[in-house]
């Protein structure tokens, strides 16, 4: 095993001498885009490589490794048990490089980096506004944006595939994480604008489940935060049709299909004054609040660190946001501050 010299003495490094030689950087490259992406095929689009390319970049490297990476399940290709502790450490070693060019960057005065952001479905309301004011500030970083919904999302937590996501629920009791409340996520109820109900006060709640409602898909925190409020009240929405995403849920309620309730951010576009309105129902809006998170084991990059403390700290804007939409939320925000921050890192 190759050593080091210490204070007169040999002392043993950690050097994997045979992968050093007999693996590259490149096959690892090949093999997480492989196994991230499913399929031989599109991993060599990916990296603007030949299919053949591909499969002699992994038989080289399964050869060094000296078991099979892969086992193949008709059309398609799954790791083997050898295939998955390789992906788990191919992560760790290109995490550990991205934040080394990061910091090597940073000393030489470059401003540049990567960002990769998941998000719920809703948060696409204003998360790509967020990464636009953070790219201003920083327009060396590169960003990229997956948008899902709760479940697939807290899958892309499990597998570490970003490197901050923003959830309207931190998912604490699912997967081991780090939650930050950066933002107000107020949910009302929404109704067409020529309801009759539009414009009335108080509104108790047992009058809404006698109209037709429409739901989010199995699977949405907005869905499971609706259903609880309308339970802890003994009571159940009358459930017309389930819609997978809010801009079809929109149309939907300006069709006359049906109330529903979604995010006050889903009406940052139309504004106030659109063809979907606000009802004043007695127990809403459900105030929500809107979090950055990441795994506890997962050590933030420099650029993932950067929009962290921004995204703490635009919260202010957010609120502002929200008010100009329906300014009768003011009386249902609080002006306390955040209770949890993150803590300061130097900035890319």
């Amino acid at each position: 095993m190759p050593t080091f010299r210490d204070k007169g003495q040999n002392i043993p490094t950690a050097i994997p001498d045979h992968l050093i030689r007999h693996a590259t950087l490149r096959q690892l490259q090949v093999f997480e885009a492989i196994v991230r992406l499913g399929s031989f095929t599109r991993a060599a689009e990916e990296l603007f490589l030949t299919q053949p390319t591909v499969s002699m970049q992994i038989k080289k490297l399964a050869d060094a490794v000296g078991l099979p990476l892969f086992e193949h399940i008709g059309r398609n290709v799954r790791p083997t048990e050898a295939g998955l502790e390789l992906y788990e450490s191919c992560r760790r070693i290109f995490e550990t490089l991205a934040n080394l060019e990061m910091k090597m960057a940073d000393l030489k005065g470059i401003k540049r980096g990567r960002l990769r952001l998941g998000a719920v479905t809703t948060a696409k309301y204003f998360a790509p506004e967020i990464l636009g004011e953070f790219c201003q500030l920083y327009p060396g970083i590169e960003v990229a944006l997956k948008v899902s919904n709760r479940d697939r999302i807290i899958e892309r937590i499990r597998a570490s595939e970003d490197d901050l996501f923003i959830m309207g629920q931190a998912p604490s009791d699912q997967v081991d994480v780090k939650s930050f409340p950066f933002a107000p996520n107020p949910l009302v109820v929404m109704a067409p604008r020529d309801h009759p109900l539009v414009g009335k006060k108080n509104i108790p709640l047992s009058r809404i489940v006698e109209e037709p409602f429409i739901l989010r898909e199995p699977g949405s925190g907005i869905r499971n935060a609706t259903l609880k409020r309308f339970e802890q009240f003994g009571l159940r929405p009358n459930v017309r049709m389930e819609l997978g995403s809010n801009e079809a849920i929109k149309h939907a309620i300006v069709g006359g299909l049906g109330l529903s309730v979604l995010s006050l951010h889903t009406l940052t576009l139309e504004g106030p004054e659109g063809p979907v309105a606000i009802l004043d129902v007695e127990d809403f809006p459900i105030m929500r609040q809107w979090f950055i998170v990441h795994p506890s084991n997962k050590e933030l990059s420099l650029v993932a660190q950067a929009f962290l403390e921004f995204a703490l700290e635009i919260e202010p804007k957010m609120r502002a946001r929200m008010q100009t939409v329906w300014p009768k939320l003011s009386r249902h925000l609080k002006s306390t501050k955040k209770s949890r921050r993150a803590p300061k890192k130097k900035a890319p």
